[in-house]
């Protein structure tokens, strides 16, 4: 599947399930750069149901157009209007009245972002989340903290373009609370969240980027908030399984029987 996306065709797989429909969507978002795009829980997802799409971002992958975190979020909202044309959902028998996000990782930072600027998004998960506004604080009050995500992040660049581990901490200190998470609870607040975090994971370590966000979703609170600690890594690679399931699980109780 193809779509646009300022002006720039973006590539995607969207997988089908069988049967006649209309089916339920899964917009499915990978983290930064992409290394780990979460096929097998694409196809766990098509195997349970769901219709699932998987697509690379502007600037990544052979993508034309440039890399940026904010190129990413634009993106995300792109993919799910796609998904909602009448004539897309038509030829694919999907039912956009019943679309969730799920995101890993930097993708899970744009699901998040993405339902909380779009109500009609039925459901959102995030699994082992980013959170850029906490990681931009510690940026700007530490140096060494700056240094190691400069050193990081340039590792990762090869298969994007456009774009320089400078310009992607400024871009995210530039952000700040913009880019906040916690604060995304009002606005999440009559939906169906789920998070999933990892802990023993150096990449988002659950103490920084998890624990907190689920306080203040339960604070506001976020009634439908489910909340997950996995003991694995960032990619989560003894727990793909597990990870399946809970995500169907999840969607099931609350996209399976929802009435358009």
């Amino acid at each position: 599947m193809t779509f646009h996306s300022a002006g720039t065709t973006l590539l995607g797989v969207l997988h089908l399930p069988a049967g006649p429909g209309p089916h339920p969507v899964v917009v499915l978002l990978h983290g930064f750069p992409g290394n780990e795009r979460n096929f097998d829980l694409a196809q766990a997802l098509r195997r349970a149901g769901y219709a699932t799409l998987v697509f690379h971002y502007r600037g990544s992958w052979g993508m034309d157009g440039t890399w940026s975190w904010t190129h990413m979020l634009e993106d995300a909202a792109h993919a799910v209007a796609h998904l909602r044309q009448p004539k897309v959902a038509t030829a694919h028998a999907l039912d956009p009245d019943r679309l969730a996000l799920i995101g890993h990782s930097a993708g899970g930072f744009g699901a998040l972002m993405t339902a909380a600027a779009d109500p009609s998004v039925a459901a959102v998960g995030s699994v082992a989340g980013f959170d850029f506004a906490t990681a931009a604080a510690a940026c700007r009050s530490d140096p060494a903290t700056r240094a190691a995500y400069l050193d990081a992040w340039a590792d990762e660049l090869l298969p994007l373009r456009g774009t320089s581990a400078q310009a992607l901490v400024t871009e995210m200190e530039e952000a700040g609370d913009t880019w906040s998470l916690a604060r995304l609870a009002p606005r999440l607040a009559t939906r169906p969240v789920l998070l999933i975090g990892t802990s023993r994971d150096s990449v988002t370590p659950v103490g920084v980027h998890h624990g907190p966000l689920v306080d203040a979703y339960l604070a506001h609170p976020v009634p439908r908030l489910e909340h997950h600690v996995f003991p694995t890594d960032h990619a989560l690679s003894d727990h793909r399984v597990a990870l399946a399931r809970t995500v169907i699980a999840f969607l099931n109780r609350h996209l399976t029987d929802a009435t358009p």
